[in-house]
């Protein structure tokens, strides 16, 4: 029945993907807005929903074993961002394999990819910082948070005032097809796209709730702690929103929309989420969080090192892929 109940669950998720960005193409199309906006801002911090509940969750209304609950939030918080950076990147780039080739190029708007990756390895590094903060400093490590969420409001701001400037270069939003809720006669108007955005939201939150507890349920019978469950496990099933939103992307030819799907999810959960867990949890270096931390800035820096250098081949992003694997072999090694 775990088995089933995960099949399942993969279905609901893949099926409220389709209905998220088919909404969503059409919302940044009757906004005009870019597909920089549209992929790194509304697609990142949609799809992001069910992950940011994970460690809230656990924080505020977790177990009554405050060690677990921390363990778990920590895990959270540290694993999505290192999933998105690392396997979720592969992922996107091996759904175009056959059909662009090895050497075959990725072609995402480098402005704004430039400015997610940025701000991305800016907050995250100001997380790493904050471990080696001693409790006892309880106002520097707070105003690290402090400066982590203003971090992101400015990345906000940036993104939206870059807006007008791309739609005017030819990167405006363009919806693929006819939203599904108007083939059924519903009209294509605001209201009607909110509607099918809060059903698809809503599928991605009941589909990745229903696949963590099936995948707690596995991971029970292999048997690992808290603390490698939240950095391994729980982050393959909260990231599958982004994984298949931006397949779904790439494989269209809109690459924009899925890096930024991707990255900007990484600026969300890199500033955000990591303040939190500076205020509520101990935040402590321990070897699998030191690792994951290491390894997502390397990843995210590698990113940055293609598109200063120019351009994106489906290989280069195989690197991430392997960064993935060699950081389970530590890990669990």
């Amino acid at each position: 029945m775990v088995f089933v109940t995960l099949f399942l669950m993969l279905i609901v998720i893949l099926i409220a993907a389709e209905v998220f960005t088919n909404a969503l193409e059409h919302l940044g199309e009757k906004l005009g807005i870019s597909e920089g906006v549209t992929g790194s801002l509304f697609a990142a911090v949609g799809t992001a929903l069910p992950e940011t509940m994970v460690p809230l969750l656990a924080l505020l209304a977790g177990t009554q074993n405050v060690t677990t609950n921390e363990e778990i939030g920590v895990g959270s918080i540290l694993g999505a961002p290192l999933m998105l950076a690392t396997l979720s990147i592969s992922l996107m780039a091996i759904s175009v394999w056959r059909r662009r080739g090895t050497q075959g190029h990725l072609r995402p708007e480098r402005t704004g990819l430039t400015r997610d990756l940025n701000f991305f390895i800016i907050a995250f590094s100001f997380a790493a910082i904050a471990m080696v903060v001693p409790h006892t400093l309880a106002v520097v490590r707070y105003g690290i948070s402090a400066c982590m969420v203003m971090i992101y409001f400015v990345y906000v701001m940036m993104t939206l005032n870059a807006s007008k400037a791309l739609v005017a270069d030819g990167h405006a939003t363009e919806a693929g097809g006819d939203m599904f809720l108007c083939k059924l006669g519903l009209p294509n108007n605001m209201i009607v796209i909110v509607v099918q955005l809060v059903l698809g939201v809503a599928l991605l939150i009941a589909g990745a709730k229903g696949f963590i507890h099936g995948v707690e349920d596995a991971a029970q019978l292999i048997g690992i702690s808290a603390l490698l469950l939240s950095l391994l496990i729980i982050p393959i099933a909260t990231e599958l929103p982004e994984k298949v939103n931006s397949i779904l992307w790439i494989r269209k030819g809109k690459d924009t929309l899925a890096f930024g799907n991707i990255t900007g999810a990484m600026v969300f959960q890199g500033t955000l989420l990591p303040a939190i867990g500076i205020m509520l949890t101990p935040w402590e270096p321990r070897k699998e969080v030191v690792l994951g931390i290491a390894m997502t800035l390397i990843a995210a820096v590698w990113l940055r090192y293609l598109v200063a250098k120019g351009g994106i081949k489906v290989w280069h992003l195989l690197v991430n892929g392997a960064m993935y694997i060699t950081y389970l072999v530590l890990v669990l090694g």
